[in-house]
């Protein structure tokens, strides 16, 4: 554990120790094992429980840091940056395939020039790629086939791994560092094929038999509404399933059943153990039986473990299959050798094991959840005991009694997990006991299985019928469970919005879920649910009445401003649609929104109709209720139009309570702060729901005055509309949304020495071919005495009004790591 732990601190760490503080610890912890040598010479003195851990310790530590270095110093060169570069690479992962374009994992094995990282994540898109809106109904692009172990020679646009950075949000640049991707590519020009090596190694023979699994079962599966599950239950490729299906999902607490977890894992070795378990008891060779040249119990788990590192390696080899197969090898080997290993040790060897091959994996929610999930099963297996079989009891009822109490273990599991998913996810599922009292046995026991017979029917010649049959057959049960799944997730009620709770409150909730699954007879051991309860029903602190806070949400190439008040809330730009799938709303502002605690909208600004400002407004119009909305243009006929684009006429999101457009002269008043629209000075209502206004200039522009402070949010006009502005008696601004990302055809001089602005943000993206900021234009601002800030640099920025100061935060400075940048 002392291993684990000081491996887990390294990865919180803004920058890495150097060699002379490791000596130096190194040194000083010697010293105080000789101290320790000379005070409790026996093993069981106490210096030796606390100078044990202590190495044991500094050795995760130096481990993890020297991987760390190494990972380091495996960059792209600074020179290659954003630049082309002519690789030879290896594919060494299952492409993952959309319509218009592949993506992949891949080992570079030459490059031109140097400094090209040893692994890097390649996306190839196909010409004429069919943008944001998708391609419904177009056939797919014809792009090569991309097999695992295929040597490719391709020109490449590189760039360092970079994503958004926002509080409480998904951490894309660590996600990439633990997989050891160190740069990212988009294809130029044509490829060229040069070899296929399918047995260069072990892990490109196991991504091989994935894509040739996935080959073979897709056909089965076109068009079923459900199929990429299967897919996923059979391979782990989950990138075909819906993103409203992970919604509903996630909703339904069913997430851990759609992933290949432990549970199926465990299943299928069990089955294989069996199987040789019952065969090798039976065969005979030479007249003698099998168990006589070795037991029966031993070959058993042999075969156990074979097939469960066989089922690992098609999955995919991730974070919940290696504790698996990690486990299942500790306590096959335990069986083998005759070493007696309680349940702790076994969790704990098993830890160690994946830690020791691959650090970064304690950075996955889902090597907590994995394990946290097995001690839980542990402790809850001891409370329903063992029950002595009668003579006269069928088999049959012993299947059905095993499978009821596979059941309850499990949804125990899920009960016990429900305030650690809330904390991580901010949500917790009401309806997921009883979603999970019919979908786990179902999945676990029939689906799983079906869709593991498909593979395996659609890789052999002859048996398409059945490959068919039981591709239908799995997908009607599944079918069949997702209909009151959906109908639950529907209920007002189906889901409750759970903050970010702090640290201590979160480590205090963790404390009492180790409490609450102690053994049966300890005293006050329910007490441990009572631990969790601060955590659930933690509120953060508001703005006082005539503060404010601002949060300048980092989406990239976009903008997005979030505006708290005592009691309300108000949104300014949603950010991007980058695909049918996935826009800032969905990904950044929703549940940014949902960290803070807020369930509903008070206010929704779309400042005009360009995409990297309303791109996300049908997905919070679909998360939350929408009280008020204002934009320069007819919100209905956007959504209509933008539903028949994504191939989808006619289904429009909930419109707000009240639909308005933003003109000059709109005020209102709450919780002490003034929201003040300055621009546009009049909007001709015909024209506007004639046209679709996606004119910047006459963009919205919202002032928002506290007591104390002021904020303007100034979407995308420019110079003309700033001066204009400032002859109607702007006056002084604390905080501003430098206009247009900072082009050169905003922030006229006059504008900038008029608001005198103290902060100056602009929402850009990395590396944009627009040149957003303008360098003229963030000059302007820093020499006028504002302090500048960009998103792609700095991350989302907080501005926080309060009596006594302004404060301001960048989230890549407070929430810094080593890797970031790097």
């Amino acid at each position: 554990m002392a291993f684990l732990l000081a491996s887990g601190v390294v990865h919180g760490l803004p920058q890495l120790p150097d060699a002379f503080m490791l000596g130096v610890s190194a040194a000083m912890l010697a010293v105080f094992s000789a101290v320790a040598a000379v005070v409790g010479p026996t093993r069981r003195a106490y210096p030796w429980r606390v100078v044990v851990p202590a190495w044991a310790a500094l050795c995760g530590l130096t481990y993890t840091v020297a991987l760390a270095d190494l990972r380091l110093a495996d960059a792209l060169a600074e020179d290659n940056q954003n630049k082309v570069s002519r690789v030879v690479l290896q594919v060494a992962s299952l492409p993952r395939v959309t319509l218009d374009s592949r993506v992949f994992e891949a080992e570079v094995i030459s490059s031109r020039p140097l400094g090209v990282p040893s692994r890097i994540q390649v996306s190839w898109n196909a010409p004429g790629r069919s943008g944001p809106y998708g391609r419904f109904g177009a056939p797919e692009a014809e792009l090569p086939e991309l097999v695992p172990g295929q040597i490719w020679r391709m020109s490449l646009t590189l760039k360092r791994p970079h994503g958004v950075r926002n509080p409480y949000g998904f951490d894309y640049e660590s996600h990439l560092f633990a997989r050891g991707i160190r740069a990212t590519g988009s294809v130029r020009g044509n490829p060229v094929l040069l070899d296929d090596r399918p047995w260069s190694s072990l892990t490109i023979v196991a991504q091989r038999a994935r894509h040739r699994v996935r080959e073979a079962a897709s056909p089965y599966v076109e068009g079923m509404r459900y199929g990429p599950v299967l897919l996923a239950l059979s391979v782990g490729d989950q990138a075909g399933i819906k993103a409203s299906d992970w919604v509903v999902f996630n909703r339904a607490g069913l997430s851990h059943l759609i992933a290949i977890s432990g549970g199926h894992i465990t299943m299928i070795a069990a089955v294989g153990g069996l199987t040789v378990f019952w065969l090798w008891r039976r065969w005979r060779i030479g007249g003698r039986m099998l168990a006589e040249y070795m037991p029966a119990q031993i070959v058993a788990a042999l075969a156990a473990l074979l097939v469960a590192w066989l089922y690992c390696l098609l999955a995919g080899w991730g974070v919940p299959a290696q504790r698996t197969f990690l486990m299942l090898g500790v306590v096959g080997g335990a069986h083998v050798f005759r070493v007696p290993l309680t349940a702790t040790r076994v969790l704990c060897v098993a830890a160690l094991a994946v830690v020791i091959l691959d650090p970064w994996a304690v950075l996955a929610s889902g090597f907590w959840l994995s394990f946290g999930a097995v001690w839980v099963l542990m402790a809850s297996e001891a409370w329903w005991g063992q029950q002595i079989r009668r003579a006269t009891q069928s088999r049959l009822r012993a299947v059905m009694l095993f499978m009821v109490v596979a059941t309850a273990l499990q949804l125990a599991i899920t009960a016990a997990l429900m305030p650690v998913l809330a904390l991580l996810f901010h949500e917790v599922s009401l309806v997921s006991p009883l979603a999970n009292a019919y979908a786990i046995p179902l999945i676990t026991l029939l689906v799983t299985p079906l869709s593991l017979l498909l593979a395996l029917f659609a890789l052999i010649p002859g048996c398409q019928l059945v490959a068919s049959w039981t591709a239908w057959v799995g997908h009607a049960v599944l079918d069949a469970l997702m209909q009151p799944t959906v109908w639950l997730t529907q209920m007002e009620l189906a889901s409750v919005t759970v903050p970010e709770a702090p640290i201590w409150l979160t480590l205090l909730a963790v404390l009492g879920l180790l409490v609450a699954i102690l053994p049966y007879g300890l005293p006050l051991r329910h007490a441990g649910w009572l631990l969790m309860l601060p955590a659930l029903f933690w509120r953060p602190e508001r703005p006082p009445p005539g503060g404010w806070n601002a949060f300048a949400l980092d989406v990239g190439q976009a903008a997005s401003f979030v505006v708290q008040t005592a009691r309300h809330v108000l949104v300014f730009d949603t950010g991007l649609r980058s695909s049918p799938e996935s826009d800032g709303g969905a990904r950044v502002v929703w549940p940014f929104l949902r960290a803070l605690g807020e369930t509903k909208l008070d206010v929704l600004v779309v400042s005009h109709a360009d995409i990297d400002h309303a791109g996300g407004v049908r997905s919070l119009l679909s998360a939350a209720q929408v009280q008020q909305s204002y934009s320069s243009f007819d919100l209905p006929a956007y959504l209509e139009r933008e539903a028949g684009l994504l191939g989808q006429p006619g289904r429009l999101p909930a419109l707000p309570l009240a639909v308005s457009v933003c003109e000059y002269g709109t005020v209102w008043h709450v919780d002490g702060v003034t929201f003040e629209f300055l621009w546009p000075l009049a909007v001709d209502v015909s024209r506007v729901r004639s046209k679709l206004a996606r004119n910047n200039d006459r963009a919205c522009v919202l002032r928002v005055r506290g007591q104390h402070h002021s904020v303007l949010l100034t979407g995308d006009i420019g110079v003309a509309q700033e001066r204009q502005l400032v002859r109607r008696g702007l006056g002084n601004i604390d905080v501003v949304a430098v206009a247009h990302h900072g082009s050169k055809g905003s922030s006229a001089p006059e504008f900038v020495q008029h608001t005198k602005a103290l902060h100056a943000i602009a929402q850009v993206g990395a590396l944009n071919h627009y040149g957003h900021p303008n360098a003229a234009v963030e000059q302007r601002w820093v020499s006028s005495g504002a302090q500048f800030w960009r998103t792609d640099r700095d991350g989302a920025i907080s501005v926080y009004s309060r009596a006594e100061r302004l404060a301001v935060r960048a989230a890549r400075r407070t929430q810094h790591r080593y890797w970031h940048g790097m």
